[in-house]
């Protein structure tokens, strides 16, 4: 759902209804006819509740009156409340992303694991992929799924197939990430699949790096700066 299409209803749409969820539900329903709820909860904002909404986070008052959307914060304890939320919808999303559908470049010792969406062609991701052994070296696993930027059918995506099809795929990968020419394959393959899930968890640029629990570290990071981030945010949880 376009995330600009709910504010914009707002401002032409007035609710009065009970303080369950029920309200909520009417209110979202009478904005965007046949949306796709997923869940509705109370909120830790008072008289607020926590709705997701095909993905997105969004919080409407319980007598249906008023929404918003964006992030909340807990100041004292220092928590981006609605981050949580959306790192425990990626988690559940990505992990059904098995490893037989990711092309795995895994450290000897592994300390953290990262899923990465990456394009064939993307400037920061040959970057990325060119410092591997230094991710490798300081344990962390980087497990790729395919985000071809240009959609599926295009030529990032034919690439991604090609590397897919490949006898070896760690091999494919890393000479299409050096720009070398591939040999053109095609099969049965997640390019699609993957480019889907990307979307749904909000990937807009390349390379995206989430942790195993859902959480977003952004995009290209050199391999110490990305060992000092997941080390931080093990030793916070």
């Amino acid at each position: 759902m376009n995330r600009f299409l709910i504010a914009a209803a707002l401002g032409a749409a007035a609710f009065s209804a009970s303080a369950d969820d029920s309200a909520v539900e009417a209110a979202i329903k009478s904005l965007v006819p046949g949306a796709k709820i997923d869940s509705i909860a109370e909120s830790q904002v008072p008289n607020f509740y926590q709705v997701v909404l095909q993905g997105q986070v969004i919080y409407i008052s319980a007598d249906g009156r008023f929404l918003f959307q964006g992030s909340v914060f807990d100041i004292p304890n220092k928590i981006d409340l609605t981050e949580n939320t959306k790192a425990g919808l990626r988690k559940g999303a990505l992990a059904a992303a098995g490893p037989e559908r990711r092309i795995i470049f895994p450290a000897k010792n592994e300390k953290y694991a990262v899923t990465v969406f990456t394009d064939i062609d993307c400037g920061y991701c040959r970057r990325m992929h060119g410092e591997m052994a230094e991710y490798n070296k300081r344990g962390i696993s980087v497990e790729y799924l395919f985000f071809p930027r240009s959609g599926v059918g295009g030529e990032s995506y034919d690439k991604a197939v090609s590397v897919w099809c490949a006898t070896d795929r760690n091999k494919a990968m890393d000479n299409a990430k050096a720009g070398g020419k591939l040999e053109s394959k095609t099969c049965d393959n997640p390019v699609a699949a993957d480019y889907e899930l990307g979307q749904s968890v909000g990937v807009n640029g390349t390379p995206a790096v989430y942790t195993r629990d859902g959480t977003q570290l952004g995009g290209y990071l050199p391999p110490e700066q990305l060992l000092q981030r997941l080390d931080a945010l093990a030793g916070a949880r």
